[in-house]
C-alpha cells in the first residue's frame, strides 16, 4: 500500500520530479532558519556536502515532529566552488556576481535528501554533480540575466539547467535529478525499501 510522502520544501522543481515519478506527496515546508543551522557548523570542518545533509535533516525532523506517523522528505542543495559555499542570490546583482565567479570553472552541486518519521532519521543520501561552466563575457551575463529575470534567484547557482541555464555549460558530470535538487533514484529505492511505494 503506497504511502503519501510529506515534502518539507516549497520547491516546485522537487515537487514536480516526485509527482512525475508517481510519488503521492503533500507539501509542508519546514520552518527552520537555515543560516542559524549553518552557523552551528562554523569551524567544525563540515564540507558543503555535510552542510546540505545537515540542513536536509533539520527540515525533515522539523516537519516529522509536527506530523506524527508521517514519512517526511527533507532536501537541501549547496553549491561549492573550492572552499566557498554559495547560497541563493538575494538580488540580480548578486546573481551576476555568482555567474562571474563560476565562469570558466568547475563547481559542485551537493543535493541532500533525508527521510524521517516521528523525529527519527530513517535514511539519508547526498548526490553530487560537477558542473563546468564555459567562460562567460560580463556583457553576456547581463543579457542572460535580463532574459531569465527573477528565475535566476531561485537556485544557488543563479541558473536553471532545465531552462536557458544549460547554455552556460561546457560539461556536466552527474545526473539531471541531482542537478535540479534531488538524488531521485536513491530516494526511490529507499521508498521501496521502506514499503512507502510499490516495489
Amino acid at each position: 500500500m503506497a504511502e503519501r510522502l510529506i515534502l518539507a520544501s516549497e520547491s516546485r522543481f522537487r515537487k514536480a520530479m516526485l509527482e512525475a515519478a508517481g510519488v503521492d506527496i503533500d507539501v509542508a515546508p519546514a520552518t527552520i532558519d537555515e543560516r542559524v543551522v549553518e552557523k552551528t557548523l562554523a569551524g567544525t570542518g563540515a564540507s558543503p556536502e555535510d552542510v546540505a545533509q545537515v540542513l536536509a535533516e533539520a527540515k525533515a525532523l522539523d516537519v516529522s515532529e509536527k506530523q506524527p506517523g508521517r514519512l517526511v522528505l527533507g532536501c537541501d542543495q549547496t553549491l561549492s566552488l573550492g572552499d566557498e559555499t554559495f547560497h541563493k542570490p538575494a538580488d540580480m546583482e548578486e546573481a551576476r556576481r555568482h555567474l562571474l565567479k563560476l565562469s570558466g570553472k568547475t563547481h559542485q552541486l551537493n543535493s541532500a535528501a533525508v527521510l524521517a518519521r516521528n523525529g527519527e532519521t530513517l535514511w539519508r543520501d547526498v548526490g553530487i554533480a560537477r558542473m563546468t561552466m564555459r567562460k562567460l563575457e560580463p556583457a553576456f551575463i547581463g543579457r542572460h540575466l535580463a532574459r531569465v529575470g527573477p528565475m535566476a534567484l531561485n537556485s544557488v547557482g543563479a541558473y536553471q539547467i532545465e531552462g536557458e541555464g544549460i547554455q552556460l555549460f561546457d560539461k556536466i558530470d552527474g545526473d539531471h535529478f541531482t542537478i535540479v535538487g534531488l538524488p531521485l533514484l536513491p530516494l526511490l529505492k529507499a521508498l521501496r525499501d521502506l514499503g512507502a511505494i510499490d516495489g
